[in-house]
């Protein structure tokens, strides 16, 4: 995601500095008439226009994405000229980090009430016999013990898996489609990592996964709401090596 937000903000910058000098080599379009109002429909003259108008969509949707609404848009606009005219209010080192830190308060807001559901659950699961808790608060059940090496994090393994929400919801099953899965250990989501670095291959494990250790505070499909606590039967086939 942070990528992404680079990426975008770059985006933006790049058109900033194009408006900035554009103004040598082309005659800027119009500005939009007192009289406009919102029922006038729009009229994107140009491709400079529509270029403009589709940064402003793809920030929009971007945002309203990751479930944030209310942003102002008379100041992005002003942060805009600003960076025009060389005088931007915040320091480039500061931007990514507000950006990242109101974000991640958003998403964590968002995903309360689903993250102290996975939370409950966990708690009455760990008493449950038979049922493991590790420092990182990952809990495992073991189905089989299997009498192979464990993997590294270096190695690629073959796995099966039924993963479900803790309301027993499907939402992945290679052991559904009648495949094996293959693929580097570091490959996938931090419980799992740790999980089968645990493992002798031959061992079928149940992971109880805190959603810190899953997907966090994002959505990951339509099952996987953000602060999910997920359920995965995992059967270490065998390591495949490097």
């Amino acid at each position: 995601m942070q990528k992404i937000l680079i990426l975008l903000f770059s985006l933006v910058g790049t058109v900033a500095i194009g408006q900035t000098t554009s103004k040598k080599a082309a005659t800027p379009s119009k500005p939009a008439s007192k009289n406009t109002t919102a029922a006038t429909p729009l009229r994107l003259k140009n491709q400079t226009d529509s270029f403009s108008y589709a940064i402003g969509v793809s920030i929009a949707n971007f945002y309203r994405e990751q479930g944030i609404s209310n942003i102002s848009s008379a100041l992005v606009t002003k942060a805009i000229n600003d960076c025009n005219v060389g005088k931007p209010a915040l320091k480039d080192g500061d931007v990514n980090n507000i950006i990242m830190t109101y974000m991640q308060q958003a998403r964590s807001q968002k995903s309360s009430a689903v993250r102290k559901e996975g939370e409950a659950f966990l708690l009455a699961n760990k008493s449950k016999p038979g049922v493991i808790t590790t420092a990182s608060g990952l809990q495992y059940s073991i189905i089989k013990e299997g009498t192979g090496p464990k993997p590294l994090a270096t190695d690629r393994v073959k796995v099966h898996y039924h993963g479900t929400t803790i309301k027993g919801e499907v939402f992945d099953s290679s052991v559904d489609r009648g495949q094996p899965y293959t693929s580097g250990v570091t490959d996938f989501i931090q419980g799992w990592v740790e999980a089968l670095q645990l493992m002798p291959a031959g061992s079928k494990w149940r992971l109880f996964i805190p959603s810190n250790l899953a997907y966090g505070d994002s959505d990951s499909g339509p099952l996987i709401k953000a602060g999910s606590a997920l359920v995965f039967d995992i059967e270490l086939i065998e390591v495949v090596g490097k």
